[in-house]
């Protein structure tokens, strides 16, 4: 990934004359100058990716090579995730955890045959890197990519157009990856995103990333979308955003994120335990006894309850608070994550969110918010 600087403190990705071609508004994210939203806004950007496809540069994000035959087994001792059976050709949800059992960051792990590919969260990419060095052994060998760019295309539409250049992307179902020639360039596609669309994310390098990004573009299908909107997409699709719905004090169980716990690696597994957190984390499962946990909420009234609204139960008391929150486009109504007091984390339980000096009546729903469209076979 390039390291040009658009200020003493701002890094640009490969893509980044291409947003200001485009009409991005640029703001600052994860240490990076990146575009929130372009000329269609990001409400039209969000409809335009559930109804066609949405094009956005993910080049941020941090992209790692794991090589050695202990890699697996290493990065395993990390994870609460089976990664010694993953298949070659699959990726799959990770969490780092630290020894009281929070979770240090989210991130997907990819079985490539000769190494396993991760892709982490751009805001802790440093931090990760620091954690695998200290924790990897001297014959695995981390290998941080700096030359490559990362797509998504997401969207009902995003296979059909990305099919013109490679059909073999058809073959692809949810949570495979494999290395494709697309229109002559060397890509490695996931069928796999952020947005609960079918829909795909390409590594590709940097310097050819501009010009497949704009053959992309010139598809009628296809707009760009800002991070603006693929904020509103993941929340509507349930999907967490690390530093708001999730931190190191946020454990796994409390997160509501037992799926991402591998049933080999649980009480009873054939390679239970041996990850950082594992004591705390297999009690709460085992005991089903936390004090808080991550719910969705659905406003009754038409207004937004945001990040940080604190929330109250009838009585007065306080109960929680949001971590993200927002109107769902798609979803057409208010909708929020939260974290609630145990015995009010249950489908249709009544809870009052604060917005300025007013009690707004809240309700407990099942997320997602609006049904996921993942390609499964």
């Amino acid at each position: 990934m390039t390291q040009q600087q658009t200020s003493p403190d701002l890094l640009m990705t490969p893509l980044h004359d291409l947003h200001l071609a485009m009409g991005a508004k640029m703001v600052p994210f994860a240490g990076y100058d990146m575009p929130v939203q372009y000329a269609l806004g990001v409400k039209k950007e969000h409809i335009h990716t559930r109804q066609a496809a949405g094009l956005f540069d993910v080049s941020h994000m941090g992209q790692l090579r794991l090589y050695g035959v202990q890699a697996a087994a290493a990065l395993e001792r990390l994870v609460p995730v089976d990664i010694m059976d993953l298949p070659v050709g699959k990726q799959r949800y990770a969490l780092f955890t630290n020894e009281q059992g929070g979770i240090l960051d989210d991130l997907m792990v990819a079985n490539m045959g000769d190494h396993l590919f991760l892709v982490v969260n751009a805001a802790c990419k440093q931090q990760d890197i620091d954690h695998l060095r200290a924790h990897l052994p001297s014959d695995v060998i981390l290998d941080v990519v700096e030359d490559r760019a990362l797509l998504a295309l997401q969207g009902p539409a995003a296979a059909e157009v990305l099919a013109r250049w490679q059909p073999k992307v058809h073959d692809l179902i949810f949570m495979d990856i494999q290395p494709m020639e697309i229109n002559g360039i060397d890509c490695i596609v996931s069928r796999s995103g952020y947005t609960g669309e079918d829909g795909f994310e390409i590594s590709l390098s940097a310097e050819q990333a501009a010009n497949f990004a704009a053959m992309l573009a010139e598809a009628e299908e296809v707009e760009w979308v800002g991070l603006g909107a693929r904020d509103s997409l993941r929340l509507e699709c349930g999907l967490c955003l690390y530093g708001h719905d999730l931190n190191e004090t946020t454990t796994p169980v409390e997160a509501s994120l037992l799926w991402a716990i591998s049933p080999v690696r649980r009480k009873g597994g054939a390679r239970e335990g041996g990850f950082p957190g594992a004591e705390m984390i297999l009690s709460q499962i085992e005991t089903k006894t936390v004090t808080r946990k991550r719910v969705g909420l659905v406003g009754v009234t038409k207004a937004p309850v945001r990040e940080g609204t604190e929330l109250f139960d009838s009585k007065g008391n306080q109960v929680g608070i949001v971590t993200s929150g927002t109107v769902g486009p798609t979803a057409e109504k208010p909708i929020s994550m939260a974290y609630v007091q145990s015995d009010l984390a249950i489908l249709g339980a009544e809870i009052f969110a604060e917005v300025r000096g007013k009690r707004l009546a809240m309700r407990v729903e099942k997320m997602p918010f609006v049904p996921q469209h993942y390609v499964r076979g």
